[in-house]
């Protein structure tokens, strides 16, 4: 009996040792498959005229190349960005409207060496129809209802060069946080005329009238890679691909010109 006894104690082992080999991966196989089936995750932080071009730069152009990493956006005023970064907010990526902005998050060893990508143009939009007969940088604008960034916004402080340059002082019935913000008053009537970004006229279609302006108002986009970046060579790829001429070219579809 005990020798009986001692072989049912020994298979009953036996059985517990395979079952524990077979049914529980090692550590390492875990891991592997985690690693396999868990995307990677980079955070832009871009200028708000940018929420068009940069989501379809992320679809056509990294992504295909980096496969299983998503990429989520943060679209708001530069000088904005640059305060939440400043406050610890995470990000890979960060894309100014204009140097002054980018300076100030290189001052504040937020960025590594940033690269310009691209240029825009500033413009003057109205509603369809022109209700308010605005017909350029004079003095039809003393008395129309206008819009613009504020001058901590890079369209703001660029807005404000022209009209200093054009002799034109005015009282904006809003200043907006946001380039989109003002498109967006725009198209909807709520003033009579807008300054924008080219791109953000394009963007609105039949929805807004451009008023040719006769002034050298441009704004050079820099791009960089966040020091807290989690995701430094990731960070870098995204730059690249909106380097690329494939990125480059649909910049420029959207009204964009090279630096």
């Amino acid at each position: 009996m005990k020798k009986t006894a001692k072989i049912f104690a020994s298979l009953a082992a036996a059985s517990m040792l395979l079952a524990a080999c077979s049914g529980s991966p090692a550590p390492a196989e875990k891991e592997g498959a985690k690693s396999q089936t868990e995307s990677q995750a980079l955070t832009v932080f871009a200028a708000a005229s940018l929420n068009k071009v940069f989501p379809q730069i992320a679809e056509e152009v990294f992504e295909p190349a980096n496969k299983g990493v998503k990429v989520s956006f943060s679209f708001e005023g530069s000088s904005t960005l640059v305060d939440q970064l400043k406050n610890g907010a995470p990000a890979d990526v960060f894309a100014s409207a204009d140097t002054r902005n980018m300076d100030k998050a290189t001052d504040a060893d937020l960025v590594d060496t940033p690269e310009p990508f691209a240029l825009n143009t500033l413009t003057l939009i109205v509603p369809a129809g022109n209700p308010g007969g605005v017909t350029g940088l004079d003095d039809s604008l003393k008395s129309a209802k206008v819009i613009k960034c504020h001058a901590e916004v890079p369209c703001g402080n660029l807005t404000n060069k022209v009209l200093e340059e054009a002799g034109i002082e005015l009282t904006p019935v809003s200043e907006e946080q946001k380039v989109t913000d003002v498109r967006g008053k725009i198209e909807s009537g709520e003033g009579d005329a807008g300054f924008v970004y080219m791109t953000d006229a394009i963007a609105a279609g039949d929805n807004v009238e451009i008023i040719p302006i006769d002034a050298k108002g441009v704004n050079e986009y820099p791009i960089a890679v966040v020091k807290d970046s989690k995701s430094p060579e990731l960070a870098h790829k995204f730059i690249d691909a909106v380097l690329s001429d494939e990125g480059q070219e649909l910049l420029k579809q959207y009204g964009f010109a090279r630096p």
